[in-house]
């Protein structure tokens, strides 16, 4: 792909028209849940904070999306709806986004939280937060992982319009790239949905492969409505949650 195929490629917000709606809706269900978290503070950096539903063990840990540039946790309190319906805690990472730090300090962040938790969890992500998660399956609390819609190959992101913030270059796209990172032994499902950019389908299907993860395409879904598996109570990810977490 040239540049602007490969820039396009990756435009999940030109891809899905109807997103700014989609976002909206999000952020007005998540300022209500998230009235019943707890904000708690793991680092000295402004994002280093977590928004802690906590009912109990056992723990799910997510990791918003945003292209490690844009987003927040407080725009992803709505997914916490599903997983408490079934007694799951949850608690959301906040992070530093690029171009403030770079993708290395990123997943820094991301452990320093695990490590501030300390509590074994299943970690998931979407997106960026999916990469993240990837990034992450190492970590001694982590139990399994659940992968959405994730980025897991850095070259094409090193080579299209999202990199004008992360500032990757080869050996630091090379060390953050999932694909290249041995395989964690832990049980991991990668999901997308079947109506996402091309692109994005093929990152999860090449990852599966190599690390003999658990493919699962949901039907219907784009990059985001696909979150809504999670955030029901009845959702197919949310399934995959309970499963790992024997609820």
């Amino acid at each position: 792909m040239d540049r602007a195929a490969l820039d396009a490629a990756y435009n999940n917000s030109v891809a899905v028209t109807d997103s700014p709606g989609i976002l909206a809706d999000w952020q007005a269900r998540s300022d209500v849940l998230r009235r019943r978290s707890k904000e708690i503070r793991y680092g000295a950096a402004e994002r280093n904070r977590i928004d802690l539903f906590d009912i109990g063990k056992p723990l799910l840990v997510f990791i918003h999306g945003g292209y490690w540039q844009m987003r927040a946790k407080e725009n992803f309190a709505f997914l916490a709806a599903g997983p408490l319906a079934h007694g799951i805690s949850v608690a959301l990472i906040g992070y530093t986004l690029a171009p403030e730090k770079r993708l290395d300090g990123i997943v820094a962040e991301i452990r320093a939280a695990l490590d501030f938790l300390a509590r074994d969890c299943v970690v998931s992500g979407w997106s960026a937060g999916g990469h993240l998660t990837a990034m992450v399956m190492d970590h001694p609390r982590v139990r399994a992982g659940l992968a959405i819609s994730g980025i897991y190959d850095l070259e094409p992101i090193r080579l299209c319009y999202l990199n004008e913030k992360l500032g990757l270059d080869e050996t630091e796209a090379r060390r953050n790239t999932p694909l290249y990172r041995p395989p964690s032994g832990k049980p991991l499902i990668l999901a997308y949905g079947t109506h996402e950019l091309p692109e994005l389908q093929r990152h999860s299907v090449d990852y599966a492969k190599a690390m003999s993860a658990q493919l699962r395409p949901l039907g219907g879904h784009n990059h985001f409505t696909i979150l809504e598996e999670l955030a029901s109570p009845t959702g197919a990810l949310n399934g995959v949650v309970r499963t790992f977490l024997d609820v």
